[in-house]
């Protein structure tokens, strides 16, 4: 197959997996302060959907016990029909 044959993602595709690995490696550096951690940690469960779409979780795992828990619960989380009584306790 041709380099040129392979399509090639958005850009925005692109800068959503960049982000997404590079605030992973934010979550996991025990030096990451814990304020940047709580701001970081949000906007990364945020990219989950793209990266999800382009098929990057099904192509690896992720090793840390936590991260995964915490990928797994908000996958979970998202796919979970909200019930009316959740939107009047909101």
């Amino acid at each position: 197959m041709l380099i040129s044959a392979i399509p090639r993602a958005p850009a925005d595709a692109a800068t959503a997996l960049v982000r997404f690995v590079a605030q992973a490696q934010l979550l996991l550096d025990p030096a990451t302060p814990e304020a940047l951690r709580c701001r970081v940690e949000p906007e990364w469960l945020a990219l989950l959907p793209t990266v999800r779409a382009l098929g990057l979780l099904d192509l690896m795992e992720i090793r840390d016990p936590a991260m995964r828990a915490l990928v797994n619960d908000e996958l979970t989380a998202r796919q979970r029909p909200v019930r009316l009584v959740e939107l009047a306790e909101v």
